[in-house]
């Protein structure tokens, strides 16, 4: 702790020299006064004061400053830095350091737990995983925990009777929007950013997401270029991933998945619900598509990607292609060799539903790829070698 508090101070003194000076005038006399002041007096009675002092960064005017205040003055501590001080130190730890410090005091941990501190770590590392879909379970997530740390506390403290009223009374009360001010206040803690953080970092809050290449890893080559839906939870000793996938008749689980193959749910449609295509009148040859696909009625849909292709009617030439004209629209799948049932599909453009057959399986709703972000990340996913 002492390491990192000098390493700290030294930071401050470099700020202090370069980002102030420009200021001039009182704002620098006041600041270097306040930071002279309480570098002395935090360093006079710890072992490291003469090391410190004869630190490189430390000059002769400041070490002269720093050996009179010491004679004068006792009993510092952090939170006799400025404010602004604090805040461009708290702004540069890392969230575990922002948790130590939020270990120190109640001051410091007020400080330490702030949304605006955490909404940084939470959008490097989190931003472009959590979706609406993650927000609203996380909403969920606390309520329940609320509620069953509600009903623990009562548990304790009454008898058998005693447990059961006070249910009903926190039922009714939350029915009527008559809930207990004290136990609010309570739920708006336990759901701050840096919770949320920390919940996502330990693994316990599993969230909504999309896997590409479902199972592929374990010899499922047959997912090839999909993305299907699953709830997943992060593993911080191997930066990896488990996913849960919702699937007929039992559970499955797939572990060690890497950061490239998730993203966060892009359109708000169910797994096992038909997305409505509002994009069918759009589409001409070489767009690049994701189509809900599903084995089977009883089955979640998983999201394939393709590209639209010339009808069989068509030469294949752009002057004289009219395929965008056409009532149906022909999508590949290039993952798959020629002739192959897989490879292509034709759905009609007017009147798209559901289409397909136990046999070759049941294809929905379409979306079209206007990121060229995202039609990278499927491109890289393409297989060495075509599949049959």
């Amino acid at each position: 702790m002492l390491v990192f508090l000098i390493s700290c101070f030294s930071f401050i003194l470099l700020v202090s020299k370069s980002f102030f000076k420009p200021m001039g005038g009182f704002s620098n006399v006041w600041f270097s006064e306040e930071l002279v002041k309480f570098l002395a007096l935090w360093f006079s009675k710890g072992r490291n004061a003469i090391s410190f002092l004869n630190s490189p960064l430390m000059t002769d005017h400041v070490k002269s400053k720093l050996e009179n205040v010491v004679e004068k003055e006792e009993g510092v501590s952090l939170l006799d830095l400025p404010d602004l001080t604090l805040e461009c130190i708290f702004e540069r730890l890392p969230p575990n350091g922002l948790c130590n410090m939020a270990a120190v005091c109640n001051s410091l941990r007020e400080k330490c737990t702030s949304d605006h501190l955490w909404e940084k770590h939470m959008k490097e590392k989190w931003g472009e995983l959590i979706g609406s879909a993650a927000y609203k379970e996380w909403q969920c997530y606390v309520v329940s925990r609320n509620k069953a740390s509600i009903l623990e506390k009562s548990r304790k403290k009454k008898d058998l009777y005693g447990k059961f009223s006070k249910i009903r009374k926190l039922l009714w009360n939350r029915s009527k929007g008559n809930e207990d001010d004290s136990k609010v206040g309570n739920s708006s803690e336990m759901s701050s950013i840096m919770d949320w953080y920390l919940s996502l970092e330990t693994g316990k809050f599993w969230f909504p997401a999309q896997v590409f290449n479902r199972e592929v890893q374990n010899g499922q080559v047959g997912f090839m270029l999909s993305c299907y839906d699953a709830e997943v939870s992060y593993d911080s000793r191997t930066n990896t991933f488990s996913a849960r996938y919702p699937s007929y008749g039992r559970r499955i689980i797939e572990d060690d998945i890497e950061w490239n193959r998730l993203r966060a749910p892009t359109v708000d449609t169910l797994p096992y619900v038909l997305h409505v295509s509002d994009c069918l009148d759009d589409l001409k040859p070489d767009d690049h598509i994701e189509i809900q696909w599903r084995k089977s009625k009883e089955f979640a849909y998983g999201w394939w990607y393709g590209v639209v292709g010339h009808s069989e009617s068509c030469s294949g030439s752009k002057l004289n292609c009219h395929c965008h004209a056409s009532e149906t629209v022909l999508l590949e799948f290039k993952q798959y060799t020629p002739g192959s049932r897989w490879r292509q599909t034709v759905i009609n453009r007017k009147d798209h539903r559901e289409v397909g057959n136990e046999g070759d399986g049941f294809y929905g709703g379409i979306r079209k790829l206007y990121s060229d972000k995202e039609i990278s990340l499927w491109k890289s996913l393409l297989p060495n070698s075509i599949l049959e």
